[in-house]
Protein backbone atom coordinates (compact mmCIF):
# COMPACT_ATOMS: atom_id res chain seq x y z
CA UNK A 1 0.00 0.00 0.00
CA UNK A 2 1.17 3.48 -0.84
CA UNK A 3 -0.26 6.85 0.06
CA UNK A 4 0.46 10.54 -0.42
CA UNK A 5 -1.13 13.94 -0.01
CA UNK A 6 -1.24 16.34 -2.95
CA UNK A 7 -1.34 20.10 -2.38
CA UNK A 8 -3.51 22.37 -4.53
CA UNK A 9 -4.01 26.11 -4.76
CA UNK A 10 -7.39 27.10 -6.15
CA UNK A 11 -7.97 30.46 -7.82
CA UNK A 12 -11.69 31.16 -7.57
CA UNK A 13 -14.77 30.47 -5.46
CA UNK A 14 -15.93 27.62 -7.74
CA UNK A 15 -13.42 25.71 -9.82
CA UNK A 16 -12.89 22.24 -11.25
CA UNK A 17 -9.26 21.17 -11.54
CA UNK A 18 -8.36 18.15 -13.67
CA UNK A 19 -6.13 15.96 -11.48
CA UNK A 20 -5.97 12.97 -13.83
CA UNK A 21 -2.35 13.52 -14.89
CA UNK A 22 -1.12 14.04 -11.31
CA UNK A 23 -2.87 10.89 -10.10
CA UNK A 24 -1.66 8.88 -13.11
CA UNK A 25 1.96 9.98 -12.57
CA UNK A 26 1.82 9.15 -8.86
CA UNK A 27 0.30 5.69 -9.49
CA UNK A 28 3.04 5.04 -12.06
CA UNK A 29 5.73 6.18 -9.61
CA UNK A 30 4.63 3.70 -6.92
CA UNK A 31 4.68 0.84 -9.45
CA UNK A 32 1.22 -0.62 -8.88
CA UNK A 33 0.08 -2.97 -11.65
CA UNK A 34 -3.40 -3.85 -10.39
CA UNK A 35 -5.58 -2.47 -7.60
CA UNK A 36 -7.50 0.69 -6.81
CA UNK A 37 -6.61 4.25 -5.97
CA UNK A 38 -8.80 6.17 -3.57
CA UNK A 39 -8.82 9.92 -4.21
CA UNK A 40 -10.20 11.90 -1.26
CA UNK A 41 -10.67 15.60 -0.61
CA UNK A 42 -9.74 16.52 2.96
CA UNK A 43 -12.26 19.37 3.08
CA UNK A 44 -15.99 19.83 3.71
CA UNK A 45 -16.36 22.45 0.98
CA UNK A 46 -14.48 20.68 -1.84
CA UNK A 47 -15.16 17.35 -3.51
CA UNK A 48 -13.89 14.85 -6.07
CA UNK A 49 -15.73 13.74 -9.20
CA UNK A 50 -15.09 11.81 -12.41
CA UNK A 51 -16.48 13.56 -15.46
CA UNK A 52 -15.77 14.61 -19.03
CA UNK A 53 -12.36 16.12 -19.66
CA UNK A 54 -12.55 16.78 -23.41
CA UNK A 55 -15.00 19.70 -23.57
CA UNK A 56 -14.12 22.55 -21.14
CA UNK A 57 -17.70 23.84 -21.37
CA UNK A 58 -18.85 20.85 -19.31
CA UNK A 59 -17.01 22.21 -16.25
CA UNK A 60 -18.48 25.67 -16.80
CA UNK A 61 -21.98 24.25 -17.23
CA UNK A 62 -21.69 22.07 -14.14
CA UNK A 63 -20.52 24.94 -11.94
CA UNK A 64 -23.31 27.19 -13.30
CA UNK A 65 -25.96 24.53 -12.62
CA UNK A 66 -24.64 23.95 -9.09
CA UNK A 67 -25.01 27.70 -8.46
CA UNK A 68 -28.58 27.56 -9.76
CA UNK A 69 -29.44 24.70 -7.41
CA UNK A 70 -27.42 26.00 -4.44
CA UNK A 71 -27.23 29.81 -4.71
CA UNK A 72 -24.71 31.69 -2.58
CA UNK A 73 -26.48 35.00 -2.10
CA UNK A 74 -28.45 34.00 1.04
CA UNK A 75 -25.69 32.07 2.82
CA UNK A 76 -24.04 35.06 4.47
CA UNK A 77 -27.35 35.87 6.16
CA UNK A 78 -27.67 32.36 7.60
CA UNK A 79 -24.36 31.89 9.42
CA UNK A 80 -20.99 33.53 9.91
CA UNK A 81 -18.96 31.66 7.27
CA UNK A 82 -21.59 32.06 4.56
CA UNK A 83 -20.65 28.84 2.77
CA UNK A 84 -23.72 26.62 3.13
CA UNK A 85 -23.92 26.33 -0.67
CA UNK A 86 -20.35 24.98 -0.73
CA UNK A 87 -21.25 22.30 1.82
CA UNK A 88 -24.32 21.32 -0.21
CA UNK A 89 -22.33 21.11 -3.46
CA UNK A 90 -19.68 18.95 -1.81
CA UNK A 91 -22.32 16.63 -0.38
CA UNK A 92 -23.82 16.32 -3.87
CA UNK A 93 -20.49 15.62 -5.61
CA UNK A 94 -19.01 13.54 -2.80
CA UNK A 95 -15.65 13.81 -1.08
CA UNK A 96 -13.94 10.85 -2.79
CA UNK A 97 -13.71 8.56 -5.80
CA UNK A 98 -12.33 5.05 -6.18
CA UNK A 99 -10.62 4.31 -9.49
CA UNK A 100 -9.50 0.90 -10.70
CA UNK A 101 -5.86 0.40 -11.73
CA UNK A 102 -5.20 -2.26 -14.36
CA UNK A 103 -1.81 -2.97 -15.91
CA UNK A 104 -0.42 0.12 -14.20
CA UNK A 105 -3.02 2.49 -15.64
CA UNK A 106 -6.14 4.19 -14.33
CA UNK A 107 -9.25 2.58 -15.80
CA UNK A 108 -11.16 5.57 -17.13
CA UNK A 109 -13.32 6.00 -20.19
CA UNK A 110 -12.08 7.86 -23.25
CA UNK A 111 -13.51 11.20 -22.14
CA UNK A 112 -13.26 10.78 -18.36
CA UNK A 113 -11.02 12.71 -16.02
CA UNK A 114 -10.71 13.02 -12.24
CA UNK A 115 -11.57 16.48 -10.92
CA UNK A 116 -11.02 18.35 -7.69
CA UNK A 117 -14.12 20.50 -7.21
CA UNK A 118 -13.55 23.72 -5.28
CA UNK A 119 -16.72 25.28 -3.92
CA UNK A 120 -15.37 27.77 -1.35
CA UNK A 121 -12.17 29.21 -2.74
CA UNK A 122 -9.72 30.46 -3.40
CA UNK A 123 -7.85 28.30 -0.90
CA UNK A 124 -4.93 25.98 -0.31
CA UNK A 125 -6.29 22.42 -0.45
CA UNK A 126 -5.17 18.84 0.16
CA UNK A 127 -6.12 15.66 -1.65
CA UNK A 128 -5.24 12.29 -0.11
CA UNK A 129 -4.36 9.37 -2.42
CA UNK A 130 -4.12 5.76 -1.28
CA UNK A 131 -3.43 2.70 -3.44
CA UNK A 132 -4.67 -0.72 -2.48
CA UNK A 133 -3.02 -3.46 -4.52
CA UNK A 134 -4.86 -6.51 -5.58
Amino acid sequence: MAETTLQLKTNSRDQMIDMTRDITEWVRSVGVDNGIVIVSSLHTTAGITVNENADPDVKTDMLRRFDEIYPWHHDKDLHMEGNTAAHMKTSTVGHSQTIVISRGRLVLGTWQGVYFCEFDGPRHRKVFLKVLEG
